[in-house]
């Protein structure tokens, strides 16, 4: 058997056009009804990405075949609902597994287009909600917008992994790149392994259990970055031999996101507007996390006075770890996401945990392909504001569990953040465009 996969991807490897069309192939039936619950769709993902970072294809053409066949594994799912409305519970397949469909059609109904973004990441629901969706006639319009959005992040968390571990097979990288990007994951998924299954049985220490955990893995990578130098400067090769003059200003764009003063903003109108409607506890929960965060991020800056890398022609004056873009994003929209996920089950509490992180991810790796801080500095930003996050949640939750926020003061809260969020980005390009015409 092994031969054999060694056979196929050796020739996947010299044919890159039947790669591209075997990721695209793959990624379709991964997000159609029915095939994508079948098929290890997830593993064939990935060890198809791998063999496309070894060199067969570019970053971005990796994530396009991806996301163009999410987007038509959604479409076919969408119109056979469409077609077929109730009538779809008489298929051979699903009249076999009626808790497939049952299962998609309670979660749709409860969350709604949100669950076409948040579902997407949970295995049996993301091929049957686009057919649920269809089935219930959710607008055609809304279903392509939504749609559009969800397979975004999907082919990023998906595909990125593999790419780059496909990337770093084929680049000369430093002696003991491997053993710390070994210790280093493992040690990470340990970590989730144990909060997820502490959270999966609703144990009410598991926000405990997450901040102990988080601050422990924090604590390795400040007290060891100088072991880590290996996969720092791996890592660094790896992201600064992909980088293009073409996406540099899109990846300004959404570093600006993780900037200090628009962090600051959106958290204190965050917590304001919490306090106006009178969700007390909500508003303390998200003011402790976002301070506790920023004194503990900029403290430990002063105390390690680590030296940024040596990317940038002009580098910057502040130090490097934790990184402060990657902490304050990570923090804001954990909050964000604990306060999305209150009420609901623990699977969907950690899905919400899962999308709220993408955002954070973005700003965090934009640091990393801009030059400016090592992998190691937004890794240790991220634990510092999970632990931030998950002291808060259980200092908060000491006497009483945080309340669910209504779905009214959710999406005003939602969209408030998110216009001031546009707002503040807008205005300070233009205003640095202004300044570089001049």
């Amino acid at each position: 058997m092994m031969q054999w996969f060694d056979n196929l991807s050796t020739w996947l490897q010299g044919s890159p056009h039947w790669l591209a069309l075997a990721i695209f192939i793959v990624a379709t039936l991964e997000c159609l009804a029915v095939a994508g619950i079948i098929i290890p769709g997830t593993v064939v993902l990935f060890s198809l990405a791998v063999l496309a970072g070894s060199g067969a294809l570019e970053l971005w053409q990796t994530l396009l075949l991806a996301y163009v066949g999410g987007l038509l594994g959604d479409a076919i799912s969408y119109a056979l609902g469409r077609r077929f409305h109730q009538g779809i519970r008489g298929l051979p397949v699903l009249r076999d597994h009626p808790q497939w469909l049952s299962g998609a059609e309670g979660y749709f109904q409860r969350y709604g287009v949100i669950s076409l973004l948040i579902g997407r990441y949970i295995g049996p629901l993301r091929p049957m909600l686009p057919l649920v969706a269809g089935m219930l006639d959710m607008p055609v319009v809304r279903f392509i917008l939504v749609s559009m959005i969800a397979a975004a992040g999907w082919a990023v968390a998906y595909m990125l992994p593999g790419w780059a571990t496909g990337a770093a097979l084929r680049l000369p990288l430093p002696e003991g790149f491997w053993s710390a990007a070994g210790i280093v994951s493992a040690c990470l998924a340990v970590m989730l392994l144990l909060i997820m299954q502490a959270s999966l049985r609703e144990q009410r220490w598991s926000s405990l259990l997450a901040a102990v955990l988080s601050a422990i893995a924090a604590a390795a990578i400040l007290i060891g970055f100088t072991h880590l130098d290996s996969l720092d400067r791996g890592l660094m090769t790896l992201v600064q031999s992909e980088r293009s003059a073409a996406l540099d200003p899109f990846v300004v764009l959404i570093t600006r996101f993780g900037d200090f003063h628009i962090q600051l903003a959106a958290g204190i109108v965050l917590v304001l507007l919490l306090l106006i409607v009178r969700r007390w506890q909500a508003g303390l929960f998200v003011a402790c996390s976002l301070l506790l965060n920023s004194v503990t991020t900029t403290g430990l800056k002063h105390l390690l006075e680590r030296a940024r890398p040596d990317v940038l022609l002009q580098p910057l004056d502040t130090y490097s770890l934790p990184s402060g873009h990657s902490s304050g994003a990570f923090a804001f929209f954990l909050t964000l996401g604990v306060l999305a996920g209150r009420g609901g089950p623990a699977r969907t509490r950690l899905t919400w945990l899962l999308v709220a992180s993408l955002p954070a991810l973005a700003v965090a790796l934009s640091r990393v392909y801009l030059g400016v801080h090592w992998p190691s500095d937004i890794i240790a930003g991220a634990l510092v504001a999970a632990t931030c996050c998950a002291l808060s949640l259980t200092l908060t939750q000491r006497t009483t569990l945080l309340q669910p926020l209504p779905p009214r003061v959710w999406w005003l809260v939602l969209s408030i953040c998110a216009a001031l969020f546009g707002a503040m980005v807008t205005w300070q390009l233009s205003a640095t465009l202004l300044r570089y015409s001049y």
